[in-house]
């Protein structure tokens, strides 16, 4: 199964991709996880959009021609980043790319509650008109205090974090496999 992973952040320590990197580490036999470099898109411009630049394409087609999507997010604000917002913009614009394709929201920061607020504005942008991608309910990956959940070389260390993950990535694993069915 190919997966395309979309982290919000591009704050060079961002334990969002640290957590990403992990699940591609950890999770080899399972998925392949292909993180799409959404920090070297320009801002969305309607102008561009029926000829936009290589680089839109180019994650477009790997978001497209994958089996799901992973994203996480940060919490900036009790929201989520412009940079993922900037994303999301272009992927639900012409080729629609996003639209019934299965999508996993996982997010991680230092405050105790995770990043349930950015994840409850995604749901909604997720279900918006245009990008209408197809999350599993329930499957929600907030995990708090994330510095003391991970070593120094970004690794997730707490184990009742690591066996969370191991089930909410299978549940999501076996959905999108049913949801083949459908597409």
């Amino acid at each position: 199964m190919k997966i395309a992973a979309i982290v919000g952040s591009n704050r060079q320590s961002s334990y969002n991709m640290k957590l990403v990197r992990f699940l591609q580490a950890r999770y080899t036999d399972k998925v392949e996880i292909e993180i799409l470099p959404i920090d070297q898109l320009p801002f969305y411009n309607q102008d561009e959009e029926l000829n936009p630049p290589v680089i839109v394409n180019e994650i477009k087609n790997k978001i497209q021609v994958s089996d799901g999507v992973l994203i996480a997010t940060p919490e900036y604000n009790s929201s989520i980043s412009g940079m993922l917002k900037n994303a999301l913009d272009w992927f639900s614009r012409v080729e629609q790319v996003m639209v019934n394709k299965p999508t996993m929201i996982i997010g991680a920061s230092m405050g105790i509650m995770g990043t349930i607020r950015a994840q409850m504005q995604l749901r909604q942008i997720l279900n918006s008109p245009g990008i209408g991608a197809l999350t599993l309910p329930g499957n929600e990956v907030f995990i708090g205090a994330i510095q003391n959940k991970m070593d120094e070389q970004g690794r997730l260390t707490d184990e009742p974090t690591i066996q969370f993950m191991d089930t909410v990535l299978g549940n999501f694993i076996e959905w999108a496999e049913k949801t083949k069915v459908f597409s």
